[in-house]
C-alpha cells in the first residue's frame, strides 16, 4: 500500500461495502447509524452555531460553506449538511458505498460530490467545516488520518469528530451487546483500536489543532440516544486550527 493510501484499511472497507445495499434502511444492516444520527445532528447544529454566530434557528447555517464529510458511507450525514446549505464532498473508502450515497442524493436533488477517494489523495483543500463520524476507529494509521483531515480544513474552519471510547463499558454496549443483540454487523469493531479522548486529543494537538467543546454520547431507555457528560461508551470533539 502507497503512503498516500495508508490510513484506509482494506478490510474495513469491504466490511462496510457490504452494507452498501442496506445503508437507508432504518431497520437493516445501518440502524444503529439511522439511531445516532439525531444526535449527532444536534451537536453538530450546536457547534456550527458556536463557531459562526448567527441566527441559532435558521434552517441553512452552512449557506455559502464547503463542507467535507470523510467516511461518508452512503450519505446519512452528507445530506442533512446540504440541507444545511453547504457546499459538500463526501468520501468512502467502499466504492459500493459511493454509488449507494450517489443514487440516493440524485433521488433527493441534492448536488453531493461523492468520491471513492482517501482524504489523503483528494487535492481539494480548504473546506470551512470537515466531520469524520465513527470513522478513525476503523483507519489503519489514526495520526496520519487526523494530519489529512486537518490539512483539508480551511483557516477559521471547525473540526468535529465522533469515536467510541476504549473502556471496559465501551466494549460491552459496542461489542459483547451491540454485535450479538444490538443491530451493529459482527466484525465491525475492534476494541482495541479504539481511541480515549485524550488519545484523540493529542493526535489533533499535534496536527496543529486545539479541541475546543467535548460530549459524550449516552443512551437513555426512554430517550435513545443523547449528548452526555459522560463519555465512556462514544463521545464528540470539536476542533480548530491552533492560529484561528
Amino acid at each position: 500500500m502507497t503512503e498516500t493510501t495508508a490510513t484506509i484499511d482494506p478490510r474495513e472497507a469491504a466490511h462496510f461495502g457490504t452494507m452498501a445495499a442496506d445503508w437507508w434502511n432504518p431497520d437493516g444492516s445501518s440502524a444503529m447509524l439511522h439511531k445516532l444520527n439525531p444526535v449527532r445532528l444536534r451537536y453538530i447544529r450546536a457547534a456550527i452555531d458556536r463557531h459562526w454566530p448567527g441566527d441559532a434557528h435558521g434552517f441553512r447555517p452552512l449557506a455559502g460553506k464547503r463542507a467535507l464529510d470523510v467516511g461518508c458511507g452512503a450519505g446519512l450525514l452528507a445530506e442533512p449538511l446540504a440541507r444545511l446549505g453547504a457546499t459538500v464532498t463526501g468520501l468512502d473508502a467502499a466504492p459500493e458505498n459511493i454509488a449507494a450515497a450517489q443514487a440516493h442524493a440524485a433521488a433527493q436533488g441534492l448536488p453531493i460530490d461523492y468520491r471513492a477517494t482517501p482524504v489523503e489523495t483528494m487535492p481539494e483543500s480548504g473546506f470551512d467545516l470537515v466531520t469524520s463520524m465513527e470513522v478513525i476507529e476503523h483507519v489503519a494509521d489514526p495520526a496520519a488520518f487526523i494530519r489529512a483531515l486537518a490539512a483539508k480544513l480551511a483557516p477559521g474552519g471547525v473540526m468535529i469528530l465522533s469515536t467510541p471510547n476504549r473502556t471496559p463499558l465501551s466494549r460491552l454496549a459496542m461489542i459483547t451487546i451491540g454485535e450479538s443483540i444490538g443491530g451493529i454487523p459482527r466484525g465491525t469493531h475492534d476494541w482495541h483500536k479504539f481511541l480515549t479522548p485524550d488519545e484523540l486529543t493529542a493526535l489533533l494537538e499535534q496536527a496543529g489543532l486545539d479541541v475546543t467543546d467535548s460530549s459524550g454520547l449516552g443512551f437513555d431507555p426512554g430517550r435513545g440516544f443523547t449528548l452526555s457528560a459522560n463519555k465512556a461508551i462514544d463521545y464528540f470533539l470539536t476542533a480548530r486550527h491552533r492560529d484561528d
